[in-house]
């Protein structure tokens, strides 16, 4: 990588070369139209592997190239407040899911709620949530 760009700067300006407009890259890669704007707008800092190999294959690259420009974000835990995963726990137990989002990049969490036995075969529910789009979870 000679420059520090984005990876959307990197995917927009390498769609634009290879002549593509939006549409032609998700036709070409089997990728949504959504899902190039969202990598093009920034909102993906990282790709799932599948998704960058699709990708890499309509733009002519290798998908290492793309890799170049992910950013992996290190999540601070302690940049996350005690109070608002706690929040979003009791929210997952109740079931009030629609509305949650990451507290790093606002994309909707993923949540589930995992049934365990205690030492004394008493159900024992503990709430989990990881983000749909970077690192972070709630274990």
């Amino acid at each position: 990588m000679t420059e520090l760009k984005s990876l959307a700067e990197y995917v927009r300006e390498t769609r634009e070369k290879a002549g593509f407009s939006v549409v032609g890259l998700a036709k070409k890669t089997g990728l949504t139209v959504e899902q190039i704007e969202d990598i093009e707008a920034g909102k993906d800092l990282f790709l799932p592997a599948t998704v960058r190999q699709k990708l890499a294959k309509g733009l002519k690259v290798n998908p290492s190239e793309i890799k170049e420009y992910e950013r992996i974000l290190l999540v601070s835990y302690d940049a996350v407040t005690k109070g608002y995963v706690d929040s979003v726990k009791k929210a997952i137990l109740q079931g009030e899911t629609e509305n949650l989002r990451c507290p790093i990049c606002s994309a909707k969490l993923i949540t589930k709620v995992v049934r365990l036995l205690d030492l004394e075969n008493n159900i024992a529910l503990h709430p989990k949530a990881q983000c749909s789009k970077c690192s972070f979870q709630i274990k």
